[in-house]
């Protein structure tokens, strides 16, 4: 299926440029793209550069937990749940260890820090694939739940909507949490019913406490002032990130672990793996970025504009659509369209926060796939893209909901 999806980006934003060369005498429409293609491929080499980094950085700390033990003892907690949605991997196998980190990294939106955690999740769960060139069904689940995952703490977009001028640039705190869980629970149902996994007393408990806890933690930052809602935010995340870096180090200690030599070895995997994503990052984002500069993003926001307006319906959330079209595709460019929108509508428009809130509702998918595939080889990867997508159709269907139900009357 990712080869068919390659395949018909490309050749949809060479159509749309022909289009636009025809019907509009674009004559710079080819140049743009060929532009686009190098600046992407260049822009892919960049991140993975700078994802060496951090790469380095954090499986070296992973390396340290799982040699004092931490991650096993996570994994043992979680071995009733995991027992069911991964009965491929066996209990204790540090894969699961893996997981809940990643999941913890996402839930506090701690981006840089999920990703390698992520990563090395999807190898350690790679190492149980038979088939190393068709993805698992252990790893469709982790990789959909991973693209959806529910974000606690928005820090950046509350950040982008402070510069650009927001009143209460927290606002759509509320909003964005509804839009991220609708996604996470859409994606996890939708690979649940292809996998058939039995929804039994302990699943559904888990999941009610995950609801439970994500809706106290959501009433405590929503009773918060505004000025104090991000700061907040970020002291939790930055608390929980480097009290879990510590107790890794006195873990360490007490089982006398070299925590500097299990860092090295952790670090050298993370140069390894962020060098291997290289051509995979490539391949997507070329095709990604040459679609955007086609215009096709462009007529397809016009027809849907028009569709809407001829049936009378309103059509305020079709301003949002390029920050929802783009953002399976791309972060950085979901990004540009969400800041482009308020700046064009305004931060406290009705389009300004919806775009803000899409931006939060999701995990970029094909970014996703790239990345995490990439990292182990997969080719074939089953149904992890209609998963992913249908994560996203229902966050970004729930991110409209929710703004037009907080910001309605919103111009």
């Amino acid at each position: 299926m990712l080869n068919a999806i390659w395949i018909g980006f490309l050749l949809t934003a060479i159509a749309a440029a022909l289009v636009q060369f025809l019907a509009y005498g674009r004559n710079d429409i080819f140049a743009l793209l060929m532009k686009a293609g190098f600046d992407n491929a260049r822009t892919a080499f960049e991140i993975a550069l700078g994802l060496t980094g951090v790469m380095c950085l954090w499986l070296g700390v992973l390396k340290i937990g799982e040699r004092a033990g931490f991650l096993d003892r996570l994994a043992r907690l979680l071995a009733p749940l995991f027992a069911r949605l991964f009965p491929a991997v066996p209990r204790g196998h540090p894969a699961l260890g893996s997981i809940t980190m990643n999941m913890a990294a996402n839930l506090l939106g701690l981006d840089n820090a999920a990703t390698p955690m992520g990563i090395k999740a999807m190898k350690e769960l790679h190492e149980l694939n038979p088939d190393k060139e068709t993805a698992s069904d252990a790893q469709i689940l982790f990789l959909v739940i991973n693209a959806s995952s529910i974000t606690l703490l928005p820090v950046t977009i509350f950040t982008y909507r402070a510069q650009l001028g927001a009143i209460d640039p927290t606002d759509v705190f509320i909003p964005i949490l509804m839009a991220t869980y609708c996604s996470t629970l859409a994606g996890f149902a939708f690979v649940a019913a292809r996998q058939r996994i039995r929804l039994d007393r302990v699943v559904l408990a888990w999941i009610a406490g995950i609801t439970a806890a994500i809706g106290g933690l959501a009433l405590y930052f929503a009773q918060l002032p505004a000025e104090r809602m991000a700061p907040q935010s970020a002291l939790l995340s930055n608390f929980v990130l480097l009290g879990l870096i510590a107790a890794f180090l006195v873990g360490a200690l007490v089982k006398r672990v070299n925590a500097y030599e299990a860092f090295i070895d952790g670090a050298k995997e993370g140069f390894q793996t962020a060098v291997t994503i290289i051509p995979y990052l490539v391949a997507m984002l070329v095709a990604i970025g040459l679609m955007r500069a086609s215009g096709a993003l462009d007529l397809a926001v016009d027809g849907v504009r028009g569709l809407v307006a001829g049936l009378s319906y309103d059509a305020r959330w079709v301003d949002a659509l390029p920050t929802m079209l783009m953002k399976p595709l791309s972060g950085s460019g979901a990004r540009a369209m969400m800041i482009e929108t308020m700046q064009m509508h305004g931060a406290d428009s009705f389009a300004g926060r919806l775009a803000s809130v899409v931006q939060g509702s999701t995990e970029t998918t094909f970014y996703v796939l790239a990345v995490y595939f990439g990292a182990v080889g997969v080719k074939r990867v089953r149904h992890a893209v209609a998963g992913g997508l249908v994560a996203d159709l229902a966050g970004f269907a729930a991110a409209v909901a929710a703004a037009y139900l907080f910001f309605a009357t919103t111009a």
